[in-house]
């Protein structure tokens, strides 16, 4: 059961007790990503990441990375588009000690300027490793043909030209702005009991916000098409179509479809485009959610060659889907894997800690397996007609990167 405990300064608290582990995870959770930075701090929210391990008042980055290691713990972070999130995982004897250290990061790090400087190498290498991966770089490029100038198309990891302007000052001006307390969510998942609450608040629940954040602005979808000549052994090809927000009654519908065209080895486009036709190793589709839009992508390399035959396979298994829906194997085939990886999925303290730290961020509630579980099973033919008429009847984005033009 998921207990949540709302401090005086609006930080927000959520605790899964799992008894039968040895473990526990602890997540802080920030509404803050590179939706929303500006074109001249763009990467900022990636680069804090970093800065919150390289030393505080009282600890080197050595003494950070140490400290886990010397009691078998694991500690990391990540920032998406939306949302950063620092966290642990260690023994459940070891909750209280994993806990004063995080929030040691997150409150008392010193931005060192040498520090600093070496982390932007770091971020640069990081940077141009992205760069030389046309496989990954390509989604990034479709997010700017799908979004254009609002954040959301911005790149997570900022420019080299950002990344170097930034300053000790820049980053605590932007952690005074967006890491306010009712931007941050502290999840935690493990063996330890409620009275942990009162630990996380004694660290947590007494810092002050100092600002209110402006909403951020809605994004519009973008039909618009991006090409870059790389020297690559493929073509890169995402598309992109409008898809469904965080939240939304008919997100379920819209991941039975996704599973039933790229997301599994069982999927139509693998199954068409990789396995009879061999056209491609790899060929997927995935959905990501956003608090007020929503993006479907299919992604596929190939030899520039066949990129044509490739676009073409693509569409027509997408007109495929339009004419005649999914077949009942398909419908039952791929609820059976969602009720699977959801149950999967709960097996783990991170991932829980994962699951209840974003559903608080983003949601605000948080739903039982059981009506989980529900929501699934109601999905049907019919209300996945309607999401494939709502997504695919209208025009879509697309970034490409080929050898040649």
């Amino acid at each position: 059961m998921i207990k949540k405990y709302t401090c005086q300064n609006g930080l927000r608290i959520v605790l899964e007790q799992i008894p039968t582990v040895r473990s526990v995870s602890i997540g802080i959770w920030v509404l803050a990503g590179s939706r929303n930075e500006t074109k001249e701090n763009n990467g900022i929210s990636h680069f804090i990441e970093h800065m919150f391990f390289k030393g505080t008042e009282k600890r080197t980055a050595r003494d950070i990375a140490e400290a886990f290691d010397a009691v078998g713990g694991q500690v990391n972070a990540f920032t998406s588009k939306e949302y950063t999130c620092y966290y642990a995982k260690v023994l459940d004897s070891h909750a209280s000690y994993a806990l004063e250290i995080l929030s040691d990061m997150f409150f008392h790090s010193a931005f060192d300027k040498e520090e600093m400087e070496r982390e932007k190498k770091v971020v640069l290498e990081e940077i141009r490793m992205y760069e030389d991966t046309p496989d990954d770089i390509v989604h990034d490029l479709l997010s700017q043909a799908s979004y254009g100038e609002h954040p959301l198309g911005y790149p997570i990891l900022g420019t080299e030209e950002t990344l170097q302007s930034f300053t000790p000052d820049d980053l605590r001006e932007y952690i005074h702005h967006n890491y306010t307390p009712e931007n941050v969510v502290i999840s935690i998942a493990g063996n330890v009991s409620e009275s942990f609450f009162k630990e996380v608040e004694a660290y947590f629940g007494h810092y002050e916000g100092k600002t209110k954040r402006t909403a951020c602005e809605q994004p519009e979808f973008l039909s618009q098409h991006i090409k870059r000549t790389k020297d690559t052994e493929q073509a890169h090809l995402c598309l992109g179509f409008d898809g469904l927000p965080v939240g939304n009654d008919d997100i379920y519908s819209l991941v039975v479809l996704n599973n039933v065209l790229g997301g599994s080895m069982s999927s139509r486009l693998f199954q068409e485009v990789r396995e009879n036709r061999g056209l491609a190793y790899s060929v997927f589709s995935y959905h990501s959610s956003f608090q007020d839009h929503g993006l479907l992508t299919i992604y596929g390399g190939t030899g520039k060659d066949q990129l044509a035959v490739l676009k073409e396979t693509i569409e027509d298994t997408i007109n495929s889907l339009k004419n005649q829906g999914l077949t009942d194997k398909e419908l039952k085939n791929s609820k059976e894997q969602l009720k699977g990886n959801l149950m999967l999925g709960l097996e783990s303290t991170n991932s829980r800690m994962t699951r209840n730290g974003k559903n608080e961020l983003l949601l605000q509630r948080h739903r039982t397996l059981d009506e989980m579980l529900m929501l699934i099973d109601e999905v049907n033919h019919r209300s996945v007609l309607d999401i494939i008429e709502k997504i695919f009847t209208t025009p879509c984005s697309s970034a490409l990167i080929s050898p040649e033009k």
